[in-house]
């Protein structure tokens, strides 16, 4: 049987990975896939560059338009990025009858439901394994593995350049601004790294499990995002002496409110015991917990970005495409894993609706009647304390008092410490970072 061939949009990191690879492993994926895989064009801006990686063999052009309409191309692997072109070359290549392969996280997040859709009337596949979570098998996991389970939710650390940074904070008292600047003279950080360190990348990535999770549409509008650039070293230092440590979480779950049912859709750093695996995934490494009925708790660690890491995803999904190229369109696993017609209408709720556990640092002059008035707030607030830590007096007769609650409604803390920060002897704003047990 003839190769199939494949036309890459973009041959940086990625690409070159993954045309690496497919050339080193190029037997052992024809076994796995039936019939040989082979680049046939490549679109690239530095269009030298590509011919140097690619050789002569591989066709290589300046318009990735070329590549979606060429009529020799069976599937697009789309590598650029973004949201635009992106969004306009993924849908003509459907329209012209291509399966589709993308890394693309930020372009399924918010055009997804439409892709996806084009995708289904036009009979084609879009797969996109390496959009989330590196070279870790989620999405298959998510989609096929955990199939005849109920998942319940799925919490993970799903972007290493911020688990880099939070490690190094960690481990070498650094502050945010010191690790950020090593981070990008390591490579681990863009020159611009606010979709990485806002925590818009993890939330990008956060939407797509949650869809395959619950069966719902692709809602990225609907999520909580904080990122960690206004974390501070010395919250990292109390949480370890609590036994607690901070990862920069995306977290998604069913919750029933008020007697309806929801998903939470959240990124936000999360203290987490340190007894947990998941709080002992360090440096740029990535981890997602499923928690599901049937199965129980499962546990995916590996890289999460990188050339050959994300190529890994990148081929597993050209080996797939190859397989089922030639399947009736009906018989294919459902894009997001649930049957079109059988997607679920589920809200995201509102942050102020959430229910966990906080971690509350309270900066203050110490004198009598701080703590009293501290505990007599969240009370009133219907918050009760799980423990205290309370530092000596430093500068100006000035104390951190640290305060872990018990869980509640979002909403409350927030009334709390609308009140807590009315106090006279409170300086400043009150440190707020939520706490998850992943029991």
């Amino acid at each position: 049987m003839k190769p199939i061939k494949a036309g890459l949009l973009g041959i940086g990191t990625v690409g070159a990975g993954t045309y690496h690879v497919l050339q080193r492993n190029q037997e052992e994926i024809r076994r796995r896939a039936g019939r040989g895989i082979e680049v046939a064009m490549v679109a690239a801006r530095n269009m030298e560059r590509a011919r140097r990686i690619v050789g002569e063999e591989v066709e290589v052009v300046a318009d990735p338009f070329a590549v979606v309409n060429d009529p020799e191309i069976d599937i697009v692997v789309e590598l650029i990025g973004g949201y635009e072109p992106a969004r306009e070359l993924v849908l003509q290549a459907i329209a012209n009858g291509k399966h589709v392969v993308t890394a693309n996280k930020a372009l399924l997040a918010l055009h997804g439901n439409e892709i996806f859709e084009a995708a289904q009337a036009k009979g084609v596949m879009v797969a996109f394994e390496a959009a989330v979570a590196g070279g870790i098998p989620i999405i298959k996991a998510l989609r096929e593995g955990l199939s005849a389970n109920r998942i319940e939710s799925v919490a993970g650390i799903i972007n290493g350049t911020t688990n880099f940074i939070l490690s190094e904070m960690r481990d070498k008292g650094l502050d945010f601004g010191t690790v950020l600047k090593q981070a990008q003279e390591l490579g681990y950080a863009e020159a611009d790294p606010t979709f990485d360190i806002e925590g818009v990348d993890a939330a990008h990535k956060l939407t797509i499990m949650a869809a395959i999770a619950f069966g719902i549409p692709m809602q990225f509008a609907g999520s909580h995002i904080e990122g960690i650039s206004q974390l501070q070293a010395v919250d990292i230092r109390y949480a370890e002496q609590l036994g607690y440590r901070i990862k920069l979480l995306g977290i998604t779950r069913r919750t029933v409110v008020d007697g309806a049912e929801g998903i939470e859709l959240r990124v936000h750093p999360t203290l987490i015991p340190q007894a947990r695996l998941i709080a002992n995934v360090e440096g740029a490494m990535n981890a997602v917990l499923v928690k599901a009925d049937a199965v129980g708790t499962t546990l995916y660690y590996g890289k999460g970005a990188g050339a050959e890491p994300t190529a890994s995803a990148v081929i597993a999904d050209l080996v797939d495409v190859t397989r089922l190229a030639t399947v009736d369109p009906t018989s294919r696993v459902p894009h997001l894993a649930f049957h079109p017609g059988e997607m679920a209408d589920l809200p995201i709720l509102p942050m102020e609706e959430i229910r966990t556990a906080y971690y509350l640092r309270v900066y203050v002059q110490d004198q009598l009647g701080v703590m009293a008035d501290l505990t007599r707030i969240l009370a009133e607030a219907g918050i009760s304390i799980d423990a205290v830590l309370q530092k000596e007096p430093g500068e100006k007769a000035r104390t951190d008092i640290v305060i872990i609650t018990h869980q509640t409604r979002e909403k409350y803390v927030n009334a709390a410490i609308g009140k807590i920060e009315q106090l006279s002897h409170v300086v400043g704003q009150v440190v707020r970072i939520r706490l998850e047990t992943l029991g």
